[in-house]
């Protein structure tokens, strides 16, 4: 029975931002609290360790928008 009870609630909820913000922005407001998936933690230690500084500051300079290659 819980269950329906909560139902309801998700349903009344989702009617009352979608009346009070519209589509658009009640889809904005919801991303806000998407959970994620997997272990951030392990995942930045896979992606991370065995880098030094400067490797990953050249990854991050190499990455930003607007770079062209050999316009240093």
């Amino acid at each position: 029975m819980e269950h329906v009870v909560q139902e309801q609630i998700r349903t009344r909820g989702l009617q009352a931002l979608l009346r009070e913000l519209g589509p658009v922005d009640t889809a904005r407001f919801l991303q806000q609290f998407e959970s994620g998936k997997g272990d951030y933690s392990q995942d930045r230690h896979e992606w991370l360790d065995g880098l030094n500084l400067n490797q990953v500051v050249q990854s991050v300079e190499e990455a930003r928008p607007g770079k062209v290659a050999g316009n240093e």
